[in-house]
């Protein structure tokens, strides 16, 4: 039993707050990079998180019965759902069963791409270079969409929530030599296609 299990289950609340306070910082990052830009100044990660605990503390005792991931990855599970349905709170998105994303799956309404291209150009530029900022995250969001959904789903994973290898693992359901190599196709991929864009390649290198 992992030391965690052992905490909640002899701390109960008390111990599940001092887990989730200690994980407060990565999922954070998890909600501020994937938050839809239009709710920028409308919602705040910390709104996210106090909701996502309140449905983390109603299904504890659910996942103490049969703990399948770790508790990181499990309150990332938890706080991922609660930011879908935040968007779908402000955004007036409709709840469609037929195209609910799963947790483990990248792809959806809030997919990698808007996210991942912003965070790149906007690491680069400063807020007096709005139309150069505005041409190149338009260029890099058009290259990073023709990549499969998995691989910038795994970029996003590993370089701005900043998991670790066995996390994005866990995140994603493979093995973690399957997502090390996906990691390193990725990110070649990534390299070429900036290269093929000198714009993009020297703002970026």
């Amino acid at each position: 039993m992992s030391d965690h299990l052992v905490l909640l289950r002899s701390d109960g609340s008390d111990g599940l707050a001092e887990l989730f306070s200690a994980y407060y910082g990565q999922l954070k990052r998890m909600v501020d990079v994937r938050l839809d830009p239009r709710l920028r100044g409308r919602v705040d990660s910390a709104d996210v998180l106090q909701e996502s605990y309140i449905e983390i503390t109603r299904r504890i005792d659910d996942y103490l019965a049969a703990p399948d991931v770790s508790l990181f990855v499990w309150f990332r599970q938890i706080t991922w759902q609660t930011l879908l349905t935040v968007h779908r709170r402000h955004l007036g998105q409709k709840r469609d069963a037929g195209r609910e994303v799963s947790l483990h799956q990248p792809v959806g309404p809030h997919s990698a791409s808007p996210g991942l291209s912003q965070q790149l150009v906007g690491s680069v530029t400063s807020p007096s270079q709005v139309a150069i900022r505005h041409e190149r995250w338009t260029m890099l969001r058009q290259a990073i969409d023709s990549m499969e959904p998995l691989d910038r789903e795994v970029l996003m994973l590993r370089h701005f929530e900043q998991l670790g290898n066995t996390e994005v693992a866990e995140v994603l359901q493979v093995t973690t030599t399957a997502a090390s190599n996906r990691y390193v196709r990725a990110l070649k991929r990534l390299k070429e296609m900036l290269v093929a864009a000198p714009v993009l390649y020297e703002a970026l290198a």
